[in-house]
């Protein structure tokens, strides 16, 4: 009776039997995410716990929950210091710069990249690309270090002879280090988004450039009208991305490739290299902490901000 009522589906499963199976079912794909999981947990999320650091006269015999609580005043340490307007300045100018030029050129070259016809070439250059984000920050600073070393630099002793040009001392001079710095940060990082964006603009479909072509439309006109359009939520979602940061500067960049040369503080000093350099001198966790925080919170209301700009205009594009 039992088994005439099951086949007919008399008998159902109950919300409990549902959820088992469910589970069974799923169970692959949860210990496949747990690993990402366990990492943000571990890395990203218990690490929050030490922002109290940032309100704390630490004192290592106390203790942190023992150390006495300070308030705000590690943040007044930050801020009140002389250095405190160029190292602000200096981190929003050189971010804001390597977000507009690295994503104009990781366009461009993507589009270029999707527009050649042999699979084999565009394979080669796309791994060129990607290359110079592979390689150490470390590697990089002595890689410029051998192009514009005053002895033996390749720039001193080849380029500028060539051309007539007496040689520069690039490492005692900060006025040339604003474009040295974007120039190096675009051959590093631009690699990177270009894959991003190739990787979106070969998702469009082709019947959208048939059509464009029947229509009698150009390289440019398809570019402008079809390419750019259909990317455009992957550069809203990177740009956006990149604003969360702006106040987090390439440490390895700015302090390797400059060798960490004083002379060229003025230019090269941001917020990340300057805490740096007073934890050195002062071992004062304290204001380290309270610069990671004020980073954090800065860039989180960049983010909220401008996804509330792109909301107003294009929902659609918006990240929520």
């Amino acid at each position: 009776m039992n088994q005439i009522a099951a086949k007919q589906g008399l008998f159902k499963k109950g919300p409990r039997s549902s959820r088992r199976i469910g589970w069974r079912r799923y169970a692959p794909l949860f210990i496949m995410v747990l690993p990402g999981v366990l990492y943000l947990l571990f890395n990203n999320y218990m690490p929050m716990l030490g922002l109290i650091i940032a309100f704390k006269d630490i004192n290592y015999t106390k203790g942190i929950l023992g150390s006495d609580w300070i308030g705000f005043k590690n943040f007044e340490f930050l801020f009140r210091t002389s250095d405190a307007y160029t190292i602000t300045r200096n981190t929003i100018l050189y971010n804001g710069a390597f977000i507009a030029i690295n994503t104009v050129v990781a366009i461009g070259v993507a589009i270029m990249l999707n527009g050649l016809k042999n699979r084999i070439a565009s394979r080669f250059y796309q791994s060129v690309i990607l290359l110079p984000f592979l390689i150490s920050t470390v590697v990089v600073g002595y890689l410029v270090f051998a192009l514009l070393s005053m002895d033996s630099g390749l720039m001193n002793r080849t380029i500028l002879p060539a051309l007539g040009l007496d040689p520069v001392m690039w490492y005692n001079d900060p006025k040339y280090w604003p474009y040295i710095l974007t120039i190096v940060h675009t051959w590093k990082e631009a690699g990177y988004l270009c894959v991003i964006y190739l990787a979106a603009i070969l998702g469009i479909d082709k019947e959208y450039y048939e059509a464009a072509k029947i229509d009698g439309a150009n390289g440019r006109q398809q570019i402008m009208h079809i390419t750019l359009p259909s990317i455009m939520p992957v550069i809203i979602i990177m740009t956006l991305l990149a604003i969360g940061k702006i106040f987090y500067a390439d440490f390895g960049l700015f302090y390797q490739v400059p060798l960490n040369s004083g002379i060229l503080s003025p230019t090269t000093d941001v917020i990340d290299t300057y805490v740096y350099r007073a934890l050195l001198n002062l071992g004062d966790i304290g204001m380290a902490s309270a610069a990671g925080f004020y980073q954090s919170v800065v860039g989180f209301a960049l983010v909220i901000v401008s996804n509330l700009i792109v909301r107003r205009f294009n929902p659609d594009n918006a990240l929520y």
